[in-house]
């Protein structure tokens, strides 16, 4: 059977993709190695940009009450305050990334996507019209012929080695261990709530949910003895006491326990062909404040429009190819500005009063602002989108916006619920809908009242919420083109 995608991975990001590409009218196949799902995702944020992304889709009304805001912020375990872009921005939000999975599971098989687990990829052959994937599942062994296929399969991704795409990188050794504990009230282990950095590494101990803690020790350039084998309560006992010099006390009993790494690794192109990379099988760095999955999400949502504009015959020419143009430079960004949190978390790096200066330097407004966009994701601004003349605001992401209408206050991020693109008109005359009336079906148009502190009256945004044009009301010829260069031909 033919599918237009296939996506290899029922991770956030595979099912991030499914969803998107199913919101467009294009019904994607996601093949899982796993036989189910399970509580080991060992995420616990995501960042400002997740909530920003899941919001404009409506999944996060699913997950607030799977978690809590939690409107804190680090950069290498130094404490910053992201009440510098309340208003403007979301901040963090606890939840575990495991019911993130599921959430992003629903969402997509209720929008057209299928899920087939304990299906695994096994060759690849491509041409110039589509792909064959050699698929083993349960029953045996099947070939499935796709359009497209984007592994999302992790820092493993089978689709990246049978696509011959290079992962360069550094493996750094590090020992960590990580593992969920189901303790009753009053546990000794809720005295040791947060952060701990000692000399030797880190020890951290956060809530999943009212019965369940997570243990995390992190310690750079050590190994295991006994790397391939599964880690005991014993082990995490005996590793906390290295780090800390005190004893783990706590009655909790294992839910589960597992090892982490501290790889830092980048695919060298996101497209080879008809084969596309995202999330975990497209980069993978030291996993901070959810900035992997932040990174990954973004992948998929970059992505999904542009696929489907392929797929449906409206895309403009190298639509396609601005996937990688795009989200390289932002998977090289995450690569490095983790491995510089790296190194002020490694004590062997002599980074003491290096921390130190940087502690104090967080004090000031602007060093704390650039940071808290730095590590929530909000730092990004598309080169391919920002030509010389455009206008300050394109490329980026719109802040959180209301826009008051005839038929009362909206929210750009409700407007964007459709995935389609969006114009809002927000001069006094609404004319600027005229000039992208050909594009009938793929911008929605609505029109506002002017928003304060928004330098235009008017704004395009791309289906992935990127401003694709800004300015006057006027719009001329450059919110044409810019509606052309993006959502193809108009019509008439």
């Amino acid at each position: 059977m033919n599918h237009p995608v296939v996506i290899a991975g029922a991770g956030p990001v595979g099912l991030m993709l499914a969803g998107e590409l199913a919101l467009a009218g294009v019904p994607a196949l996601v093949l899982d190695r796993g036989a189910e799902t399970g509580e080991r995702a060992p995420g616990m944020a995501i960042n400002s940009a997740v909530v920003e992304l899941l919001t404009q889709r409506g999944i996060m009304n699913a997950l607030r009450g799977d978690g809590m805001e939690f409107p804190r912020a680090h950069f290498a375990h130094i404490w910053l305050d992201p009440e510098t872009l309340a208003g403007s921005h979301p901040c963090t939000f606890l939840v575990p990334h495991h019911v993130v999975q599921r959430r992003l599971e629903e969402y997509a098989t209720k929008a057209g996507a299928q899920v087939r687990r304990d299906a695994d990829v096994a060759g690849l052959r491509q041409d110039e019209s589509g792909v064959e994937l050699d698929v083993r599942h349960g029953g045996g062994h099947e070939v499935i012929r796709a359009s497209y296929v984007v592994g999302c399969d992790g820092a493993d991704s089978t689709v990246r080695d049978l696509a011959r795409i290079g992962f360069p990188g550094v493996d750094e050794s590090f020992y960590g261990l990580i593992g969920d504990l189901t303790v009753e009230p009053g546990d000794p282990l809720f005295h040791q709530l947060g952060v701990h950095q000692h000399e030797k590494g880190f020890f951290t101990v956060g809530p999943v949910s009212q019965n369940v803690l997570r243990v995390t020790t992190g310690e750079f350039d050590a190994t295991p003895d006994s790397y391939g084998a599964e880690p005991t309560l014993a082990e995490f006992g005996s590793q906390v006491r290295h780090l800390t010099g005190a004893d783990l006390t706590t009655g909790g009993t294992p839910r589960w326990l597992s090892r982490w790494t501290a790889a830092t690794r980048q695919a060298e192109r996101y497209r080879q062909g008809r084969v596309f990379l995202a999330g975990d099988a497209a980069h993978v760095h030291f996993p901070l404040g959810g900035q992997a999955l932040s990174t990954g999400i973004e992948d998929a949502v970059n992505l999904g429009w542009k696929l489907a504009a392929e797929l449906r015959g409206l895309a403009p020419a190298e639509l396609l190819d601005t996937y990688h143009e795009e989200r390289h430079p932002v998977g090289a960004r995450a690569c490095a500005t983790t491995r510089a949190q790296m190194t002020l978390l490694r004590p062997a790096s002599g980074s003491g009063p290096l921390r130190a200066l940087l502690t104090e330097l967080v004090e000031l407004d602007e060093v704390n602002r650039h940071l808290v966009e730095l590590v929530g994701g909000l730092d990004i601004r598309y080169a391919s989108l920002a030509r010389e003349d455009a206008h300050a605001l394109v490329g980026h992401r719109l802040p959180l916006t209301e826009v008051e209408t005839d038929d009362g206050p909206v929210t750009v991020c409700g407007l964007l619920h459709s995935g389609r693109g969006l114009l809002l008109d927000l001069s006094a005359r609404g004319l600027l809908g005229a000039s992208v009336s050909g594009w009938r079906g793929r911008i929605d148009v609505v029109s506002g009242a002017p928003v304060a502190g928004l330098s235009a009256e008017g704004v395009l945004l791309r289906p992935d919420g990127r401003i694709a044009w800004a300015g006057a009301a006027d719009g001329g010829p450059g919110l044409a083109e810019a509606a052309g260069r993006w959502f193809g031909s108009g019509q008439g």
